[in-house]
């Protein structure tokens, strides 16, 4: 068979991963610009991890986009440059390419977040509490911080996770204000002006919702990055109490049409994608 003739392969890598939408977006944008490619899921358990990227050329696999629970450790797969060097130090990559020979990282979560964040909020001169404290969350905290957010309080259920977050934004902006707190009274929501969620709680109906309702005030803007269901339990009372809310679903949009760009170095078709993910989270709801 022609190699011309090959689809490319590109996915998403994670585990669990299952409830991903981004193959619905990334087929619909490579049918539109008739680009030869497939995107699918990569559910890779943490023991096959290593077997699974040493086998990414045999696969035909040019692209990744990593999610939960490899942001951290796929930073040992890629080769460096300077441009990214600051992404070991976030230790969050979200994208990885075949540029050359050579696996390159990059995160487009940082500014896939914003974008969105910015069409509800603006961040700067903004008190900031966040749950959780893994790859994701330390984009989203780097990306505040960056923006000029007044302070951030992040809990995690592991202290040391939050501990090393709250670390790596004092070596990176000496003079922020961001304290990793025990337990999420100590984040004193009802004083803050935006609450994010970046755990994986909520992925789950059977997941419970980590904010009392007591905590939650309608001047609140809530953001959990969780986009599938369309609505977790603590938007819905979040919503309830007034607050302003939104999911992760623009965040996927935007971060997904940065890495389509890394791997094709096309300018994503952003309304063909955005309703591609709309159709999708519909059908998951039903």
């Amino acid at each position: 068979m022609d190699k011309k003739s090959i689809p490319k392969v590109y996915g998403v890598l994670g585990y669990p991963a299952k409830h991903s939408l981004s193959p619905a977006m990334h087929n619909a944008a490579f049918r539109a610009l008739k680009i030869n490619a497939e995107y699918k899921i990569f559910e890779v358990k943490p023991e096959d991890l290593d077997y699974f990227l040493h086998a990414l050329s045999k696969e035909n696999i040019h692209g990744l986009n990593v999610t939960i629970p490899y942001k951290e450790r796929i930073l040992n797969f890629l080769d460096w440059d300077k441009e990214s060097l600051y992404l070991k130090q976030i230790k969050a990559v979200n994208t990885i390419a075949l540029e050359h020979g050579i696996w390159k990282g990059f995160n487009t979560d940082i500014p896939g977040f914003l974008k969105d964040l910015k069409e509800n909020i603006d961040p700067a001169h903004k008190s900031v509490a966040i749950l959780g404290a893994g790859g994701a969350a330390r984009a989203v905290t780097y990306a505040l911080a960056n923006s000029g957010a007044e302070e951030i309080f992040i809990y995690d259920i592991e202290k040391a996770k939050s501990q090393d977050v709250a670390k790596m934004i004092k070596n990176l902006f000496p003079n922020f204000n961001i304290v990793a707190v025990e337990n999420i009274e100590q984040l004193n929501i009802q004083e803050k002006n935006l609450l994010i969620n970046a755990t994986p709680v909520g992925l789950k109906n059977t997941d419970p919702c980590l904010i009392k309702e007591g905590m939650l005030n309608k001047d609140l803007f809530v953001y959990d990055l969780i986009y599938n269901p369309k609505e977790t339990k603590l938007l819905a009372l979040a919503k309830e109490k007034g607050a302003r809310i939104s999911n992760g679903l623009g965040m996927l949009l935007y971060q997904g049409m940065l890495s389509f760009k890394i791997w094709t170095k096309k300018d994503a078709p952003e309304k063909i994608m955005r309703e591609a993910l709309k159709k999708e989270l519909e059908k998951c709801q039903n």
